[in-house]
């Protein structure tokens, strides 16, 4: 007998397809959580018994049985309100998964009951689990809509963006309705980054008064940005100079925005705006001439007193920084704890440093610490390859983020998904492939 519950236990624990009901039985009667767990992993495994098994004291048991295919919709709805975050997070990944490969005659029976198992699970107060079914369901074009427009409308940027971003299911009129309701901040930079941004979503963009969202509309050369709404953002734009690069850059630009902006744009934009090729030749002509008569009012520079030093010390002080934080690394000497070191007493090296561990332009740093975001900060240092201590003492010294604020670590890791901190870089600009990993 024995002989033969060792075999039966190899079997179930290298998935093979066959599982005798009554061997089955007794092994999810087991007083050993491992024989437990083989059948509650097992493909075939009966429904009743699995259904049996959500009941388990045994975490991995409830787990395994959450991410099994096999699982019965009636346990599913169960471990939907599992006490484990673990647990729910598993059955989540389960249900989006599946979800996009139903075939109609399955989709109605979703929605007549796996729908309800996703609608408790995109309401879970853990940010997890509903951050796992966006992730999966962003780009899927048969998934439930009610579901997608409430993913849309989540608190939490790093669960709503991704399918503000990305989701066909949203119409314009979805997306209308998310922008007036007053959304989770980053809501609207994620529609502005749509592949397809029509003209009505682009005016309300254009109304509003998120000026890095207007930054991505107009960054973006698929945005239909009407003439009329160009010309009131370049009416705005010379006071907000992250706008003059990409106005002088867009695939379209009507004539008089083209004349405006040759009034105020820096230097060096005033060529890329003068060398366009899709004005009429007057108005080429008015706008070399702005640029010409722009040139020739320029003050002649200082040259009877050398400059002093004090007067750049932010641009020797962060050069210097950088030169000295790639020797570092030339060197293998640039590691958490040179970094650390430097948290109170040398901000301008820090910055540095994160520049070069990440392989990241020095705005892109500066654009997560000035933006005080607890998940972008903790993104920023496992891109660096730094430990979650390290990601607390930025978020504290750098960040300013409030001791109640700051995000800890799960188990001494971090505590969100690499996907989701490839997106919070993506978002601040970065690129979303770790560096150095």
């Amino acid at each position: 007998m024995r002989e033969l519950l060792q075999r039966v236990i190899r079997s179930v624990r290298s998935g093979e397809t066959s599982l005798a009901y009554e061997e089955a039985k007794r092994l999810a009667a087991s007083p050993k959580a491992a024989d437990r767990r083989a059948v509650a992993r097992h493909s075939a495994a009966r429904p009743e018994i699995l259904y049996y098994l959500t009941s388990d004291s045994d975490e991995e048991v409830r787990a395994s049985v959450a991410a099994n295919d096999a699982t019965p919709v009636q346990a599913d709805l169960i471990l939907a309100r599992d006490r484990a975050e673990r647990v729910r997070v598993d059955l989540a990944q389960k249900i989006a998964r599946l979800t996009p490969t139903l075939s109609d005659e399955q989709h109605d029976r979703l929605r007549d009951a796996t729908c309800e198992v996703l609608e408790i699970l995109v309401r879970d107060q853990v940010t997890r689990v509903r951050e796992v079914i966006a992730a999966v369901l962003k780009d899927v074009a048969n998934a439930p809509p009610h579901v997608i427009r409430m993913l849309a409308r989540d608190s939490e940027i790093v669960v709503a963006g991704p399918v503000l971003q990305f989701s066909p299911v949203l119409s314009d009129e979805d997306l209308l309705e998310i922008i007036r309701c007053a959304p989770v901040a980053g809501a609207l930079t994620a529609i502005a980054r749509r592949a397809e941004v029509r003209a009505p979503v682009a005016d309300a963009i254009g109304e509003s008064t998120d000026e890095a969202a207007i930054t991505a509309l107009l960054e973006n050369p698929s945005a239909q940005i009407r003439e009329e709404t160009l010309d009131r953002l370049v009416e705005r734009a010379p006071g907000v100079a992250d706008w003059h690069r990409p106005l002088v850059a867009r695939p379209w630009l009507p004539v008089s925005a083209a004349r405006k902006l040759a009034r105020f744009v820096a230097q060096s934009l005033l060529k890329v705006l003068a060398e366009r090729r899709d004005l009429d030749p007057e108005t080429a002509r008015e706008v070399k001439a702005a640029v010409l008569e722009r040139i020739d009012a320029a003050p002649e520079p200082e040259v009877s007193e050398p400059p002093k030093p004090a007067r750049q010390p932010k641009h020797t002080a962060i050069s210097e920084a950088l030169s000295r934080a790639r020797a570092l690394k030339a060197a293998g000497a640039l590691d958490e704890a040179t970094v650390i070191s430097a948290l109170d007493t040398d901000r301008s090296f820090v910055r540095a440093a994160l520049a070069t561990l990440g392989d990241l332009p020095l705005e892109v740093v500066d654009r997560v610490l000035t933006a005080h975001s607890p998940k972008g900060i903790t993104a920023l240092a496992w891109h660096c390859g730094l430990g979650m201590s390290a990601a607390v003492k930025m978020q504290i010294h750098l960040g300013q983020i409030a001791p109640s604020a700051v995000l800890h670590g799960r188990g001494g890791g971090y505590p969100l998904s690499e996907e989701a901190m490839r997106w919070q870089l993506e978002f601040f600009g970065g690129v979303v492939a770790p560096a150095g990993r």
